[in-house]
C-alpha cells in the first residue's frame, strides 16, 4: 500500500497512509498487522489522520517493507477482535466532551441572556427531578445536594451560577463515564476467549483443527483444566464447569448428556464431548462485559468507602448551609457553603484512580480484573510461587529418554506424546513437542485418557494399562515396580532434571528427563519484590525435595515446601490469611487453581493453562517476573494517589468553604473552583502512576 513517511528516528518511524480517510475497522486492521509483526516493539494507528507510528528494532527496511505489502482485505483479525477494539468508543466519548463545550461556549457568546436563562431553567430539570426522586426514596444523597444547589441559585435568579455548575457537572459525568467504559471494555477484551486449536471428534476419531475451521453442528472434546471453545450442547461425557468468568458463580456447576455449556467457562474435572451451537466469540465478550458492569468485581475497598463518605456527607453540608444562615442571616453566604461538597470529587476522583490504573497495567500486558486486587498487591505481606512454569522457564525441554524396558527410547517418547497432547501443561507440552521434533507422528490409540491434577494421566492401550507422571504417582499409587535388572540404571538417573515416569501394566518403561532451567531473572525478582515490601517469598512445587531445595537455594526464597498436592498449596495460603497477611499466589497449571482461588490475589502466568488464567485475578506476561515488581509498584502507587487525592479533597473543599462563609469568594466562584478542583484532581488521576513507559512509547 501506499505512503508517505513524515518523520523517522532510529527505531521510530511516523507514516501517513496515501488514502483521504480511514475508517474504525481500516485503523484497527492496520494497527493488529502491525503489532504481529516480529520486529515491532509498538504501534499506534490515528485514523483521524490516517497516520501510523511504530516503533521497531533492527532494519528500517523491513518495516518499510511490510507497509508496503499491507493490504486491508489480506488481514484476517480473530473472529469478534474488531468489534470490541475501543477506538470507537473513544472517539464518541472525544466528540461528547467537544461537544459540550462549544454549545456551553457558543449559548454564552451568541444567544440572548432571555433565552440563555431559559435554556439553563430547562436543563436543570433533569438534576431537579433526581433530586426529587432521591428524596421520595427518603435519601438524602448527592443528586438531593446537587438539585438544592441548582435549584437556590434559579430562584436567586442566578442564572449564571446555575449553569456553570451543570455544565461542570455535564463534563465530570462525561469523563467518569468515559474512562469506566474504557476501562471495563479493556478488562473484557482481556478476559475475552483467543482459542487457537480444538479437539475435533469425526468419524470416531479425534482430530486437532484451528477453532476457525469448526461450524455449528460440530462435535469438539474438552478435558479436564481446559476452556469451553464454544457454546454448546454436551453430547456425551459428564464434568463440572466453572462458570464464574460468565455468572459469578463461586462453585463449578455439573454438566451432563443434554446440559448447555458457555464459551469461555471452564472444565474443573470430568471429559465432555460438546455439539457446537455457536462460533462466534462476540457472545463472551458481551456476557463479560454485563457481568462486570453489573457487579461489583472492579471496586476496590478505599473505592467503595469514597463512595458511601460521598453519600454519607451530604447531610452535615446540608446542616453547614442551615447553621450558616442562622447565624449570619446571609443567603450569600449560606449557598457558598453549599456549592461546595466533598461528594462530587469523592465519587469522581477514586473511581478514574482505579479504572486508569488498571487501563496503565494493561499497557504493560498486565490484566487486572478489579480495583480490590490492586489494594491487596498493594498490602501484601506473603508471596507464593509455583515451581515449574513460573520460577522456571515456561518452555521446558526433553533432554534425555531413559528406555528400562521392551520399548525403544523413540517408542516410549511416541506414547507418552499421545497421551501428554490433550493436556495443557508445560511438561506436556515438552513431551509433545520433542516427539514432533524427532518425527514421531502418532495415531490415536488408546482410550479415555484420565489426567490426575498433580500426579499424572493413565489409559489403557489394548488390555495394557499405561500411566505417565511422577514418582509418588507411578510407584505409589500405581504400585509400579523397576526390573531388578535394571535397578542401578535407575538409581543412577541424572539428578540435574525433572523426571516424567511412563510403566505399562504396573512396569517401569521409560524415565523422560526434562530440562527445567530456573528463569534468569527469578532471583532479582525475588529481591526486588522484598525490596518494595513483601515480608515473605515463598515457592511450592510437586517436584522432589532435592529440586526444590536447589532451586530455593538459587532463587533466594525464605520458605520452600516440595512435593505438595494442589490442595496442600491452597491449604497454605488459607493459613497466612488465619494468621491476618494478605497473600500473593503466582502459578500457572491447573494445579495452582485452588490456592489461585484462596489467595487474596491470584496470579496467572499469561503461557500457562487456560483454568489458571480464568480463576487467577491478575494475568502477567510469561517473559519476566520483574513485571510482578511492577505491578507491586503500580498498585503501591495507587494507595498512595487515593490517599493525596482524599487530602487535597478534603483541603481544598474545606478551605473554599471557610472563605465562602467569611464572605471572600461569592457562591458562583466558590462553585467554580470547586467543579475545577474536582475535574484537575480527577484530571491528574488518569496519569500513569509509574514514570516509565512501555518499551517503545516514549516517543509517543
Amino acid at each position: 500500500m501506499k505512503f508517505v513517511i513524515k518523520h523517522e528516528i532510529p527505531g521510530r518511524i511516523r507514516v501517513c497512509m496515501a488514502q483521504p480517510h480511514m475508517t474504525f475497522r481500516q485503523a484497527d486492521l492496520l494497527q493488529y498487522y502491525l503489532q504481529g509483526l516480529a520486529f515491532v516493539t509498538a504501534a499506534k494507528v490515528r485514523e483521524k489522520t490516517c497516520g501510523a507510528v511504530v516503533c521497531y528494532t533492527g532494519d528500517r527496511s523491513q518495516v518499510v517493507e511490510a507497509l508496503r505489502r499491507f493490504e486491508y482485505g489480506a488481514v484476517q483479525p480473530p473472529p469478534g477482535m474488531l468489534e470490541n477494539t475501543g477506538r470507537e468508543l473513544n472517539a464518541r466519548y472525544r466528540e461528547k466532551l467537544v461537544l459540550q463545550v462549544l454549545i456551553r461556549f457558543a449559548a454564552k457568546l451568541f444567544l440572548p441572556a432571555p433565552l440563555q436563562h431559559a435554556r439553563v431553567a430547562a436543563k436543570s430539570l433533569k438534576y431537579l427531578w433526581h433530586g426529587l426522586r432521591c428524596l421520595g426514596r427518603r435519601r438524602l444523597e448527592v443528586p438531593v445536594l446537587d438539585a438544592a444547589a441548582i435549584g437556590v441559585s434559579l430562584l436567586r435568579q442566578d442564572f449564571n451560577t446555575a449553569g456553570s455548575v451543570m455544565f461542570l457537572l455535564g463534563v465530570g459525568e462525561i469523563l467518569e463515564e468515559w474512562t469506566h467504559k474504557k476501562s471495563v471494555s479493556d478488562l473484557a477484551r482481556s478476559m475475552s476467549l483467543n482459542v487457537g486449536r480444538v479437539w475435533l471428534r469425526r468419524d470416531g476419531q479425534e482430530v486437532l483443527v484451528k477453532a476457525s475451521q469448526v461450524q455449528p453442528g460440530d462435535c469438539v472434546v474438552v478435558r479436564m483444566g481446559s476452556v469451553v471453545p464454544f457454546d454448546g450442547v454436551v453430547a456425551l461425557g459428564e464434568g463440572m464447569v466453572n462458570q464464574a468468568s460468565l455468572t459469578g458463580e463461586s462453585l463449578p456447576v455439573r454438566k451432563e448428556q443434554g446440559g448447555y455449556v458457555y464459551a469461555g467457562t471452564v472444565l474443573e474435572e470430568g471429559e465432555l464431548a460438546i455439539q457446537v451451537k455457536k462460533v462466534s466469540g462476540s457472545t463472551r465478550y458481551e456476557k463479560i462485559m454485563g457481568m462486570i458492569e453489573e457487579s461489583e468485581k472492579l471496586k476496590s475497598r478505599l473505592e467503595g468507602k469514597a463512595a458511601h463518605l460521598a453519600d454519607r456527607l451530604v447531610p452535615y453540608t446540608f446542616l453547614g448551609t442551615v447553621l450558616t444562615w442562622a447565624l449570619t442571616r446571609n443567603v450569600t453566604k449560606a449557598l457558598a457553603v453549599l456549592m461546595v461538597d466533598f461528594s462530587c470529587a469523592l465519587k469522581l476522583a477514586m473511581p478514574i484512580s482505579v479504572l486508569s490504573a488498571i487501563r496503565e497495567a494493561s499497557a504493560f500486558h498486565i490484566t487486572v480484573k478489579g480495583g480490590k486486587y490492586l489494594e491487596a498487591l498493594a498490602e501484601a505481606s506473603t508471596i507464593v510461587f509455583d515451581k515449574t512454569g513460573t520460577l522456571t522457564r515456561a518452555r521446558p525441554t526433553v533432554k534425555e529418554v531413559v528406555p528400562f524396558g521392551s520399548h525403544s527410547a523413540g517408542e516410549a517418547l511416541r506414547l507418552a506424546a499421545c497421551l501428554e497432547e490433550h493436556f495443557p501443561h508445560s511438561m506436556a507440552k515438552a513431551v509433545v513437542r520433542a516427539a514432533r521434533e524427532q518425527g514421531l507422528e502418532h495415531e490415536e490409540m488408546h482410550s479415555r485418557v484420565d489426567y490426575i491434577v498433580a500426579h499424572g494421566i493413565a489409559s489403557c492401550v489394548g488390555e495394557k494399562r499405561v500411566v505417565i507422571g511422577s514418582r509418588h504417582f507411578v510407584f505409589e499409587d500405581e504400585g509400579c515396580t523397576v526390573r531388578p535388572e535394571r535397578q542401578a540404571q535407575f538409581d543412577s538417573l541424572p539428578a540435574e532434571y525433572s523426571h516424567l515416569y511412563l510403566a505399562v501394566d504396573r512396569t517401569l518403561e521409560a524415565v523422560i528427563c526434562i530440562e527445567d532451567p530456573l528463569r534468569e531473572e527469578a532471583p532479582q525478582a525475588v529481591r526486588r519484590l522484598k525490596e518494595a515490601g513483601l515480608q515473605k517469598v515463598v515457592m511450592m512445587t510437586g517436584d522432589s525435595e532435592r529440586t526444590a531445595a536447589a532451586v530455593a537455594r538459587r532463587v533466594g526464597v525464605d520458605e520452600y515446601y516440595s512435593e505438595v498436592l494442589p490442595e496442600d498449596k491452597a491449604a497454605y495460603v488459607r493459613r497466612e490469611r488465619e494468621a491476618g497477611r494478605t497473600v500473593i499466589m503466582v502459578g500457572d497449571g491447573i494445579n495452582d487453581s485452588p490456592a489461585l482461588s484462596a489467595a487474596d490475589a491470584g496470579v496467572a502466568v499469561s503461557e500457562g493453562a487456560e483454568i489458571a488464567r480464568e480463576i487467577a485475578d491478575v494475568t502477567v506476561a510469561a517473559n519476566d517476573l520483574r513485571e510482578l515488581v511492577r505491578l507491586r509498584r503500580l498498585s503501591q502507587a495507587l494507595m498512595k494517589r487515593i490517599r493525596e487525592n482524599y487530602r487535597a479533597i478534603v483541603g481544598v473543599n474545606g478551605a473554599l468553604i471557610l472563605l465562602g462563609v467569611a464572605g471572600v469568594v461569592p457562591p458562583a466562584t466558590s462553585a467554580l473552583l470547586h467543579n475545577a478542583s474536582t475535574l484537575a484532581i480527577s484530571l491528574k488521576s488518569m496519569q500513569n502512576l509509574l514514570p516509565e513507559q512501555p518499551e517503545g512509547e516514549a516517543g509517543e
